[in-house]
């Protein structure tokens, strides 16, 4: 006889559950339209690469600053620059260096720019004594 009275309640899923689950329906589908409207998806830009760098005093005379890239992402030469000399060669990778001039400059900055130009950060700064 028990199962009868289980094939016959009809009280089924609480009221509760069912505001949640359209609640939570309806947030997923502002979502996904916003982002459409919105055009969201084609706003996300490069992003700079991941790399560290290290400063030398010690070598050369005393107006020269030696620029080591000492691990992280490898760098196209051309999206590279030092606002005190450049970087030769087609791609910058752990272990390449070069010298700085600091006879104009008092801070040293490692500067990546994206290919497009629409965007730049500063990967490392050096301050002269």
């Amino acid at each position: 006889m028990k199962s009868k009275r289980l094939v016959d309640d009809e009280s089924g899923v609480s009221p509760v559950i069912g505001v949640i689950l359209m609640v939570a329906i309806t947030v997923i589908l502002a979502a996904v339209i916003g982002t459409f409207v919105l055009d969201l998806g084609n706003q996300v830009q490069s992003s700079s690469p991941t790399a560290s760098f290290s400063f030398d005093e010690s070598v050369g005379n005393d107006d020269t600053v030696q620029i080591v890239h000492d691990g992280g992402d490898t760098i196209s030469g051309d999206q590279l620059s030092v606002n005190c000399g450049s970087w030769s060669g087609n791609s910058i990778s752990a272990g390449d260096t070069t010298q700085c001039d600091m006879s104009s400059v008092e801070t040293v900055q490692v500067v990546w720019e994206s290919t497009d130009g629409s965007n730049s950060q500063i990967l490392a700064e050096y301050e002269t004594d």
